[in-house]
C-alpha cells in the first residue's frame, strides 16, 4: 500500500526543524541559570528539556501525515526521552551528549549482525530509496557501518575533550555535514551497481 504523500518541505521541517530550534535555544540561553525548586539549571538543561516535548511533537506530526516512521526515528525517539531526561532529571548535561554515540554504535551494531549473518539490513530499509544490485548493498552497507562507528567515536572525542558549545555546533552541524559528504563519496558506487532498468 502507498504511503501518503507530503511536500519534502514539510517534511524536512518536521526532521530537522527540531534539532535547529534546539541551536538557536542553546545560543539564546547558553548563558542563563535557571533556579527551579531550589536547584540550578544552566540553559542547556532547560534547552534539552524543551527540545525533547517539540521533537516527539514533530515526530507524532510525521506519524500522522505519512501513517509511517522509520525503525531509526523510533529509536532515536526513545534514546532522546531517556536520556535527555536523564540530563534534565540528574541535572547532567553528559547523558545527553552521549546519546549520538549510543544512536550510531546501536545501528553500526545492527548493520554488523546482519552482514555476519549474510544479509544487508539496509537494503530491507531502503530498497525503494535507491535501486541497487545485493552485491552493492553490501559493500555499502559495510560503508555505512563503520561510518556509524566512526561518528560514534567523533562524538565520544568531541563532548569528552570540547565544550559545551563545540558539541553543539557539532551536532548541529558537523554530523549532518559527515552524512552528507559521506554519501557524495558513495556516488562511483550507486553508478557501478545501479540496477539496469530496462533488465
Amino acid at each position: 500500500m502507498d504511503r501518503p504523500q507530503i511536500n519534502p518541505m514539510l517534511k524536512s521541517a518536521l526532521e530537522f526543524g527540531p534539532i535547529l530550534a534546539f541551536f538557536v535555544a542553546y545560543l539564546w540561553l547558553k548563558d542563563e541559570v535557571f533556579i527551579l525548586g531550589g536547584t540550578a539549571y544552566d540553559g542547556f538543561i532547560v534547552v534539552t528539556a524543551g527540545f525533547i516535548p517539540v521533537f516527539l511533537v514533530c515526530m507524532a506530526a510525521l506519524w500522522k501525515l505519512t501513517g509511517h516512521l522509520s525503525r531509526m526515528q523510533i529509536v532515536t525517539a526513545v534514546l532522546i526521552v531517556v536520556f535527555g531526561g536523564l540530563s534534565v532529571w540528574l541535572n547532567d548535561e553528559r547523558f545527553f551528549k552521549l546519546k549520538p554515540t549510543l544512536i550510531y554504535l546501536l545501528f553500526g551494531t545492527a548493520l554488523g549482525i546482519g552482514l555476519l549473518r549474510g544479509e544487508s539490513w539496509l537494503q530491507a530499509v531502503m530498497e525503494g530509496l535507491m535501486p541497487l544490485q545485493d552485491e552493492g548493498w553490501m559493500i555499502l552497507t559495510r560503508r555505512i557501518m563503520l561510518f556509524f562507528f566512526g561518528l560514534a567515536l567523533l562524538n565520544e572525542v568531541i563532548w569528552r575533550t570540547m565544550s559545551t558549545e563545540a558539541w553543539v555546533y557539532f551536532k548541529t552541524f558537523g554530523l549532518t555535514a559527515s552524512i552528507f559528504v559521506f554519501f557524495i563519496f558513495q556516488g562511483g558506487l550507486f553508478k557501478r551497481y545501479a540496477l539496469d532498468e530496462e533488465g
